[in-house]
């Protein structure tokens, strides 16, 4: 089994920035893609980064500038630094992750989701 926590998360003013992170632990013999998403009160989920295991990076269009996604592979941690946040960023975030077992098999995590919230 394995274990993703995320950590990080709190209010802040609008046009500050947050740093979360998300540290995965347990049966893991590599960890392929990991991502956040974020969820939003009456609104579906939604990717806003990903981070493969060799570094390359996609973005949702609503937070490219504003974000950066990197990975610790020793640590077998992500991290998303926000910057610029606005109002419309809060929401509930979620660490992803796609850990290859021991045994060659690609299994996808999620953690908890810790809370952002952007207000004056």
């Amino acid at each position: 089994q394995v274990q993703l926590v995320e950590s990080g998360g709190g209010l802040v003013q609008p046009g500050g920035s947050l740093r979360l992170s998300c540290a995965a632990s347990g049966s893991i013999f590599s960890i392929n893609a990991m991502g956040w998403y974020r969820q939003a009160p009456g609104k579906q989920r939604e990717l806003v980064g990903s981070v493969t295991s060799d570094g390359s990076t996609n973005y949702a269009d609503s937070v490219k500038g504003r974000v950066t996604i990197s990975r610790d592979n020793a640590k077998n941690t992500v991290y998303l630094q926000m910057n610029s946040l606005r109002p419309e960023d809060t929401a509930v975030y979620y660490c992803n992750a796609w850990v290859q077992t021991a045994q060659h098999v690609a299994i996808n995590y999620w953690g908890q989701g810790t809370q952002v919230t952007v207000s004056s």
